[in-house]
């Protein structure tokens, strides 16, 4: 894997992880809230026989570390366009999970000719019509300290049957964060709102979530459903918060089949 540290258009340092063919069709990996590029690192491998596949860490996780100033959505959208400004990819599919989905919704809407084809998992739409988690998720979350709070977590994201333990899990949140970065994400997710605009996304668009997302209700799925046109909606029975890793014999090929016609679609 190459990893190159480039300069966003503010000046603020990224770090991008490119892996896979050079003359391949660019994939940008999107993860999920107070994640770095680590979230992704179980799944890379089955794209990169495909694509060239990208990732960044965001603005206060891995080797993205700087003063972070207003952050949102759309500010992460842009630094994700001066990363592919950086490889020369004038076009990528996108596949963005939780946070990451979000983050995907503005960069479709806000840089449609960018966008090939848009992949949206375990995400929502975000402001007053998105479906709320159950209260005492949230409330569990805020309480919860040290290994209760990791494995609350760990169970919002898998089932019983997953074998992997909390330990090794690459997605519960990237640890060398500060309480400030910490906080900052979690205001980047709450202040989300792209309903009004959905109907905007013209990509080719499939959305996935687990119909036991406790997380991340799976009627968030539903609304970005009705709300871009044209899109496929996969729901994944028992899956819940990160489906797309537990069940990714099923999901990945789901995605990688529907990259790969969209893109010669289009």
């Amino acid at each position: 894997m190459q990893v190159d540290r480039i300069s966003a258009r503010d000046g603020f340092p990224l770090e991008v992880q490119v892996s896979g063919p050079e003359d391949a069709p660019a994939l940008l990996l999107l993860q999920g809230q107070s994640n770095s590029h680590e979230w992704w690192d179980d799944l890379r491998g089955d794209f990169e026989p495909d694509f060239r596949t990208i990732t960044f860490d965001y603005r206060g996780t891995g080797g993205s570390r700087g003063e972070l100033g207003e952050l949102s959505t759309a500010s992460f959208a842009e630094d994700a366009v001066d990363v592919l400004d950086h490889l020369g990819a004038d076009r990528a599919a996108i596949y963005g999970t939780s946070m990451g989905g979000r983050i995907s919704q503005m960069l479709a809407l806000n840089h449609p000719e960018r966008v090939s084809a848009l992949v949206l998992g375990c995400t929502s739409p975000g402001g007053p019509h998105a479906v709320k988690r159950p209260r005492e998720v949230g409330q569990a979350l805020a309480r919860l300290r040290g290994d209760e709070h990791t494995q609350y977590l760990f169970d919002l994201f898998y089932t019983p049957e997953w074998t992997v333990s909390a330990e090794y899990s690459k997605m519960l949140g990237d640890d060398t964060m500060t309480a400030a970065e910490s906080s900052a994400h979690l205001r980047v997710s709450a202040n989300h709102n792209a309903w009004d605009r959905l109907p905007e996304i013209s990509a080719p668009t499939l959305i996935m979530h687990g119909d036991a997302d406790r997380m991340n209700p799976v009627g968030n799925a539903r609304i970005l459903h009705e709300r871009i046109p044209g899109s496929q909606l996969l729901i994944l029975p028992e899956g819940r918060h990160g489906f797309f890793e537990e069940f990714a014999e099923v999901v990945t090929p789901a995605v990688v089949r529907f990259l790969t016609e969209s893109m010669q679609n289009s």
